[in-house]
């Protein structure tokens, strides 16, 4: 009974390494060829979801040559992978096959707010929240600008008098007239996390900060905002895991 659980143990994760390797090959076209490791090395230069696990991947190529080259028989393996390690990699495959959507890591639903809204009432927000940065729309849901808590402090220090700051009629749109371009992009509610990731690292490879990513209805920034990506809800390394 222990050496079938063992070799159910080998076949479980040579199925599962077959598997990534089935997607490696559907996401990766410029390979010179269609080895495991070949696709790794040229894969994780535009595939977040490669560049995240190549490590792993890696030793379970090795792994794997090691299993298959040991094999004697049909069903019968030498070398064994430990049963966390199987669970390991079949966890990575599922995550291959079916990446867990942006929209799992987000905040949502997204606090946002007309260009004529009142100061007072962002203020409101932060204080029982503490969210930090607020997508502004005009009446029609087209994206205006992003205003932060930071674009706040700054703006009342300037306006500070006396040690006295009058809010009860400062709109959003008094601060946003001065405040500087943020860069924003927006994705649809079928957008998965590695394809956000992605969109982080290529602006971070033009030297440009994306300050977050908004989820509206359809994917534009002339449509409704229904949830919002920042670089820390990136943080958590295993989403749905």
């Amino acid at each position: 009974m222990e050496k079938k659980a063992e070799q159910t143990q080998s076949g479980q994760f040579e199925v599962a390494f077959n598997r990534i390797h089935r997607c490696l090959k559907d996401m990766v076209k410029d390979a010179h060829n269609d080895s495991f490791v070949e696709l790794l090395n040229v894969g994780q230069k535009s595939h977040s979801i490669i560049r995240k696990y190549k490590d792993e991947l890696y030793q379970f190529a090795r792994l794997r040559n090691a299993i298959v080259h040991e094999k004697v028989d049909v069903d019968y393996y030498i070398a064994e992978p430990h049963i966390k390690v199987v669970r390991r990699i079949e966890y990575i495959a599922t995550n291959f096959e079916k990446p867990p959507l942006a929209i799992a890591i987000s905040s949502a639903p997204v606090f946002y707010y007309y260009e004529d809204a009142y100061l007072k009432d962002v203020l409101k927000a932060i204080n029982k929240f503490d969210f930090t940065r607020f997508p502004i729309y005009d009446k029609n849901y087209q994206y205006i600008g992003l205003l932060t808590a930071s674009d706040i402090i700054r703006w009342m220090a300037k306006e500070m008098t006396s040690n006295v700051i009058s809010l009860g009629n400062v709109r959003v749109r008094d601060l946003l007239n001065n405040n500087k371009e943020y860069y924003v992009d927006f994705i649809k509610g079928t957008t998965n996390l590695y394809e956000v990731e992605e969109m982080f690292d290529q602006y971070h490879a033009q030297d440009k900060k994306l300050q977050a990513v908004i989820l509206s209805e359809d994917g534009t920034s002339n449509s409704k905002p229904k949830a919002i990506l920042t670089p820390w809800d990136l943080l958590d390394p295993e989403p749905n895991g």
